[in-house]
């Protein structure tokens, strides 16, 4: 199992040295969220400030851009990691796409799937030289001249995470990326009764076995009551988005939802942490010392993710486990 950190709260200023720590402490991979800035950018930063580690976006909002945007700066963050670089994108929830990015929604998991697709067509152009014809539903790519062609990448092609919850966004991964981006939003059971048979779904669809195919699980992990009254924040926030209710209502805990919701939309943000009981928490996170963090870890995860990223400073336990 390859050990990542992650970055949600960062800087372009800061996101070197944050890199170069993970890189430091033997992480394997370091992935970066897109929140309050741009991933692609700070991971240019990230790239010059190491030598070893693997990079990645987990995750790039596909929607708020084109395929072939994203097509070029994944080529060219490939190049200048020196082949480091993975490609995770995620889909967002409607209002972010519509009212915070003004882009086009509408059946998200198909318009995943065609993304993924157009993007592999535009590196197959630039890989091989054939003339780029990419027509579907969402998406239209039909011109590749070459002055605009970069070439072939002495890397290859970045390989592609998405990221789901749903069944269908799930199934899609399965069937058309080289790995899936756990959200932090899943439990144990969530995991083994929901997502990992989509996965299965998406993959005996495309004819493809699971080898090579990687599972990226971030996970809350708390050591610290700072830890603790953190993730709590976290999972009310999470939990009061309706895309996520189904992980909620699989453990019978709708009711939740449906008060964290209304908190939400009455700018409660603050109280919310309040509904989650230590029954929510411990089903969600792994709360205790560094040790027993790290050997709750394995045990609920080590037999389903290929990669794991836990909260909090656990590697030392994790190794030594």
């Amino acid at each position: 199992m390859k050990l990542d950190s992650s970055a949600v709260e960062y800087t372009p200023t800061d996101v070197g040295t944050i890199a170069r720590q993970a890189e430091d402490r033997g992480y394997d991979g370091f992935w970066l969220a897109e929140t309050k800035h741009d991933p692609f950018l700070a991971l240019a930063g990230a790239a010059a400030a190491t030598e070893r580690i693997q990079l990645g976006t987990a995750i790039a909002v596909a929607f708020a851009r084109s395929p072939m945007t994203v097509a070029t700066t994944a080529n060219d963050l490939r190049l200048l990691s020196g082949g480091r670089f993975n490609l995770g994108l995620g889909s967002q929830v409607e209002a972010h796409i519509t009212k915070r990015f003004s882009m086009p929604w509408s059946r998200p998991a198909a318009r995943m799937r065609e993304f993924v697709l157009a993007v592999r067509a535009i590196w197959h152009a630039w890989e091989t030289g054939e003339r780029l014809a990419f027509r579907g539903e969402f998406y239209t790519h039909t011109l590749m001249t070459p002055f605009f062609n970069p070439g072939p990448n002495p890397h290859g092609t970045a390989p592609i995470y998405l990221a789901g919850v749903g069944e269908l966004m799930t199934e899609v991964a399965g069937e058309v990326a080289d790995g899936f981006l756990c959200h932090n939003f899943t439990t144990p059971r969530y995991l083994r009764e929901v997502t990992l048979p989509a996965l299965g779904r998406g993959r005996a669809k495309a004819g493809k076995s699971w080898e090579g195919f990687e599972i990226s699980g971030p996970v809350f992990a708390a050591t610290t009551d700072e830890e603790i009254a953190d993730v709590k924040r976290q999972i009310a926030f999470y939990g009061s988005t309706p895309a996520y209710r189904p992980v909620l209502d699989l453990h019978g805990w709708g009711g939740l939802h449906e008060e964290l919701h209304r908190m939400s939309r009455r700018q409660q943000w603050a109280e919310m942490s309040a509904l989650i009981t230590d029954d929510v928490l411990h089903e969600f996170a792994v709360v205790g010392t560094p040790d027993e963090v790290a050997a709750a870890l394995l045990d609920r995860y080590g037999d389903v993710v290929t990669r794991l990223s836990p909260s909090g400073n656990v590697l030392s336990a994790l190794r030594s486990g």
